[in-house]
Formats: C-alpha cells, structure tokens, sequence
C-alpha cells in the first residue's frame, strides 16, 4: 500500500523518537531495583516496540492488509512503591511525562493522518500511553512524588456560576 508522504513524515518522526525513548528505558531497565517500577519500565518498552512493529508494517509498500497493535494487558499487579529510591522517583517522573508526551504526540498526529488504518492505530497507541501515564501517575502518587494544587471552593463555585447559564441555551 502506498501511504500519504505527511503520513509517512509523521511516522518517520515517531521512529526516530521510539529509537531513542525505547534505549532510554533500557538503561533504566537496568539500574532500577523497585520490582514495581522495573516491570512498568518494561511494559512500556514491550509497547513501544510493538509500536515500531505497527508503523513499520504500514511504512511497508508490500503490505497491503490492515495492521492492529499486540494485545499488550497494561495492568499493575502488585504495587511495592514504598521503597523506593531518589533516582527510581526521578525514573518514574520521566517515564510518566514521556507516556504523556508520547499520547499527545500519537492523538494529534492522528488526527493529521490521511491514512484511515495509520490514524485509527495511533489513536490506540495515544490511549495504550494514557494508560501508561495512569500508572506511573499512581506510582508517583503513593510514594509523594509531585504535588498537585487544589482550587478553592470558592473559586469552583465562582467558575460554576458564571458558566451554568450555558446548559440554558
């Protein structure tokens, strides 16, 4: 099949990006001795791979059938986060931002796809890395590693005030 040239662009784009993250998260791989964060790590290399995998069978002139993403499961099972070292918390802050970046970047090139088989399988690998994101999140969470600010009540009830007239129109 022969692919739109801003498709292929985008991919090539991707690969080049998959290249570099996948070897990342395997220098990672190897000093992290949290079993949690070390399987984590793991799934998201296995899942980038199958990404390379999938854009190199549509990138492929030969391949004239439709191509679909692994069923990769993308579940913690056990969570042993607590002990858990500074270098292992600035690993998992990397690896969530990396999974945010990586669905954003898969979402919106999809939307510029011309390809229907290439938009639909990079809208499944942007939500494959929200997944991802979710449990690094999670992790980063139980062990206190970011903060997140909370609005006031009040200015939540200010913002629903002014916006509720909208449900009437």
């Amino acid at each position: 099949m022969r692919l739109p040239a801003s498709d292929l662009g985008l991919m090539a784009e991707h690969l080049a990006a998959h290249e570099g993250i996948i070897n990342k998260f395997k220098r990672d791989y190897l000093v992290i001795q949290n079993p949690t964060l070390k399987q984590l790590l793991y799934t998201s290399i296995t899942i980038m791979r199958d990404h390379v995998r999938v854009m190199l069978a549509l990138i492929d002139p030969q391949n004239n059938g439709t191509v679909h993403l692994a069923n990769i499961p993308i579940q913690q099972e056990e969570f042993v986060y607590h002990n858990m070292s500074e270098k292992e918390k600035h690993v998992a802050l990397e690896a969530r931002a990396t999974s945010k970046a990586m669905a954003s970047d898969n979402f919106t090139s999809a939307l510029r796809m011309k390809n229907t088989n290439a938009k639909h399988v990079h809208v499944e690998m942007a939500k494959q890395q929200v997944k991802l994101q979710g449990l690094y999140n999670e992790m980063i969470q139980q062990i206190n590693g970011d903060y997140t600010p909370k609005a006031t009540e009040k200015e939540q009830i200010k913002t629903f005030q002014k916006y509720f007239h909208i449900l009437k129109e």
